[in-house]
C-alpha cells in the first residue's frame, strides 16, 4: 500500500501519512475562512530528527534508512518559517515545501 506523504507516496507510513494531510487540510480550511489571521503550511522533506530511530516495525526501519539517504537539517525548516513570518502584513505565503536536494518524490 502507498500513501500520500510530503508531495509523493511513501509504502507502510498511512497514519504517519494521514495525520500530515489532516493538518494541511485543517490549515487549508482555516486559511479560507478567515481574514483575520496568515496561515502557512510547512511540509518538510527528509529532515534530520531522532525520528528514524524510534521505529520499531523492522521492515519500516529498514524502508526508512534507504529513504533517508538525503536530508536536509532542521535549520532549513527554522529558515522557511522565518521567511514565512517575515513577510509584509499584505502577503500571506500559503505553502512552502522544504525537501533536500535529491529526495526523490
Amino acid at each position: 500500500m502507498y500513501v500520500r506523504g510530503a508531495g509523493s507516496f511513501y509504502p507502510i507510513a498511512a497514519v504517519y501519512c494521514a495525520t500530515k494531510f489532516a493538518v494541511w487540510a485543517i490549515s487549508e480550511g482555516l486559511r479560507q475562512e478567515s481574514t483575520d489571521i496568515r496561515v502557512t503550511v510547512i511540509s518538510p522533506g527528509v529532515t534530520a530528527t531522532e525520528l528514524a530511530s524510534t521505529i520499531t516495525d523492522a521492515e519500516a526501519a529498514e524502508w526508512v534508512e534507504g529513504f533517508r539517504e538525503a536530508v536536509i537539517p532542521a535549520d532549513a525548516i527554522a529558515r522557511a518559517i522565518a521567511f514565512a513570518i517575515a513577510q509584509p502584513d499584505d502577503v500571506d505565503v500559503n505553502e512552502i515545501i522544504v525537501r533536500p536536494i535529491g529526495q526523490s518524490g
